[in-house]
């Protein structure tokens, strides 16, 4: 273990050290990070495969005090450096991409373009190599009994993380905070598709035995019709819903509570920072109107954790690169609250 007796939490963050300041290494620390700097699928704005390096550099300004666990981060916190051939492959793919969705969005037909057919095969190869590359990562370190956060990327980073996490842990259900439902079949032809994250995880990883959505809205007919015929397997919280419950009274406590109700004993959260208002996020990929502050997020978590439930990993994806370093910030604070409440949840 990291001897931390010289270590002041109080004092400016050492930029030599790794994620939050913190003097840990992979070994010594109860829970690492994966980064996985991909986004080739995105279907709007890019620029969060380069999300992890930017929320590490924001995490030095994040004071380590937190009320929801604040003796989490002696547990130790680790990220992972970013794989620069995953993050290659993925600029290179996304070029591809780029094409592709302009050549289908106008109505051509793929297959009378030799090109545009091998884009479709590499892009969809590509996405099968990175799901195999984050499930061997994330099974090497929970192999070791390490607690185990993703950072994307889009949020088709984290199938191979859940896939491994059934190995791990068996049944459990997973908490979307999304504006997306992530249900599409194929999206665009991409069978790992950003925006076909959760229908895959649904049809590939039988272990997943509920999906709880919060914040849902911009969602397809098709996806509709996947809920309603889920026999409640997925259970979804339109934010025009929610919003009309809070209007006619209800608290969020009292939604919240019927929310938790829905999960199983063990739990993975997937957060996706879109599900946020996007005055947290401008840069984020695809921004929808609506969303949630911040604060009735952790609320959410903190009442799963207290509920007895065994938080067993998350993802914090499409958190994009701007002009400014607020996305970061904002991603970071995120990041250092998920980590204190999953070990806190684990201690």
């Amino acid at each position: 273990m990291a001897d931390l007796s010289q270590f002041d939490p109080n004092a400016v963050g050492n930029p030599f050290n790794n994620i939050f300041g913190l003097p840990f290494s992979e070994d010594d620390a109860r829970l690492v990070l994966l980064p996985v700097p991909w986004e080739v699928t995105v279907s709007y704005g890019a620029g969060t495969a380069r999300a992890a390096e930017h929320i590490c550099k924001a995490s030095i300004q994040v004071d380590l005090f937190d009320q929801d666990g604040d003796q989490g981060w002696k547990q130790g916190f680790f990220m992972k450096d970013v794989d620069k051939k995953i993050l290659m492959k993925s600029d290179y793919l996304r070029k591809e991409a780029e094409l592709y969705i302009d050549y289908i969005s106008k109505g051509e037909i793929v297959d009378k373009n030799k090109f545009m057919c091998k884009s479709m095969k590499d892009i969809n190869e590509g996405s099968e190599l990175l799901n195999q590359w984050v499930y061997h990562q994330t099974t090497a370190l929970l192999g070791k009994d390490k607690l185990v956060g993703l950072i994307g990327g889009d949020h088709s980073t984290p199938f191979g993380f859940i896939k491994a996490l059934a190995d791990r842990h068996g049944d459990f259900g997973i908490l979307q905070i999304d504006a997306h439902c992530d249900l599409r079949k194929a999206y665009e032809n991409f069978k790992y598709s950003h925006a076909s994250v959760m229908y895959n995880v649904l049809e590939e990883i039988p272990a997943v035995k509920k999906l709880v959505q919060v914040g849902i809205r911009d969602y397809s007919e098709s996806e509709w019709a996947y809920i309603s015929n889920s026999n409640y397997r997925v259970v979804t919280y339109l934010d025009k819903h929610i919003k009309e419950r809070q209007f006619e009274g209800e608290t969020w406590k009292h939604i919240v509570d019927e929310i938790v109700n829905h999960l199983p004993e063990k739990v993975y959260i997937s957060f996706d920072i879109d599900g946020l208002d996007r005055k947290y996020c401008p840069n984020t990929g695809t921004p929808v109107p609506g969303g949630f502050e911040l604060e009735e997020i952790f609320y959410l978590i903190r009442r799963i954790s207290n509920s007895g439930r065994k938080l067993i990993g998350f993802d914090l994806v499409e958190i994009a690169v701007g002009q400014t370093d607020w996305d970061s910030n904002v991603g970071a604070r995120c990041l250092w609250r998920l980590c204190n409440l999953l070990t806190h949840n684990n201690s």
